[in-house]
Parts: structure tokens; C-alpha cells; sequence
């Protein structure tokens, strides 16, 4: 069965309360087993004019469990501190 990823690009406008999102975000990452492949870090780009801020990439086992972790009350808490402080782009792809 594909795995699948949660990819986010996230552009950060509040520091101090982006802080609450990413507690509240990682213990719904936590609940329902994401892997954390990639949270932050330098990026380089290679090609193209896409200038990504801040990149997240989460394994999940299957298209299901990664739908179930956006749509669970755990990370709805996570969105909710995070209204206001962050410009998030998210998409979820089939992997392998």
C-alpha cells in the first residue's frame, strides 16, 4: 500500500504565537503517528523561481490516516492557534 505525505509551505507572520501552533501541531502528530520527515531547515532552491519560507513534509501510512490527522480535533486545536500567525499552503500526495 502507497504511503502518503502531507507537504506544507508555511510562511510565518507571528513568532511568539506560531510557537502555540507547533506545540498543539506536534502532539496531533504525535496522536495520530506522522513521521516527521522534514520540519524547517535551510532550503535550497534548484530550479524554478519557487522560494519556499518554512517546509514541512510528514509521512503517514496510507492517503486515509494523513486525511484523518488534518480533519482529527487534535490538529483543529493546532489550526486554531495558529490562525493569525501563519500563511499555510498544504497539500497531501500518494507516495511510496
Amino acid at each position: 500500500m502507497p504511503s502518503a505525505y502531507l507537504i506544507a509551505n508555511v510562511t510565518v507572520t507571528n513568532a511568539t504565537q506560531y510557537e502555540d501552533y507547533k506545540k498543539w501541531s506536534s502532539h496531533a502528530m504525535q496522536v495520530h503517528g506522522a513521521e516527521i520527515c522534514v520540519r524547517g531547515g535551510a532550503v535550497s532552491v534548484m530550479e524554478g523561481d519557487w522560494t519556499p519560507d518554512r517546509l514541512v513534509v510528514l509521512k503517514f501510512p496510507d492517503l486515509a490516516a494523513a486525511h484523518r490527522f488534518e480533519s482529527s480535533p487534535e490538529y483543529g486545536r493546532a489550526r486554531a492557534a495558529r490562525k493569525g500567525a501563519a500563511i499555510m499552503r498544504m497539500v497531501i500526495v500518494e507516495g511510496v
